[in-house]
């Protein structure tokens, strides 16, 4: 599982542009900028209390809104396709070198393709 702040931020990547601009600049600073509750409730004139109700609040927006568009988990799971066919290319690259059998290449080839067909269809 990812660290929640890194997947915060990376939620915040993708749906930010969602959010109100209050709650971008609490979020960012918080997160990304790694600024206190205290240094952000200066910053905005006002309570620590009330930066932390928003940010966590806007944390359950970012939650919400992935768990109905999947914006993170299709780009997680494409992330983790394309490492998989970059390894069947190393692996295919050997292969070739060393003059393996066709049959043996072949192989790497159609997974390959069964990887790529994965990634489109999603």
């Amino acid at each position: 599982m990812i660290e929640k702040t890194i997947q915060i931020s990376m939620l915040y990547d993708f749906y930010n542009q969602l959010l109100t601009q209050k709650q971008r600049e609490m979020v960012d600073l918080y997160h990304n900028q790694d600024l206190s509750l205290s240094e952000i409730a200066e910053e905005f004139e006002i309570s620590r209390q009330a930066v932390y109700d928003t940010i966590k609040r806007t944390e359950k927006i970012l939650y919400d809104y992935e768990e109905k568009l999947k914006l993170l988990d299709l780009f997680t799971n494409k992330t983790h396709g394309i490492e998989k066919i970059y390894k069947h290319i190393v692996i295919l690259e050997g292969l070739m070198g060393k003059n393996q059998p066709l049959e043996n290449q072949r192989a790497q080839i159609e997974n390959i393709k069964d990887l790529l067909n994965k990634l489109l269809s999603n």
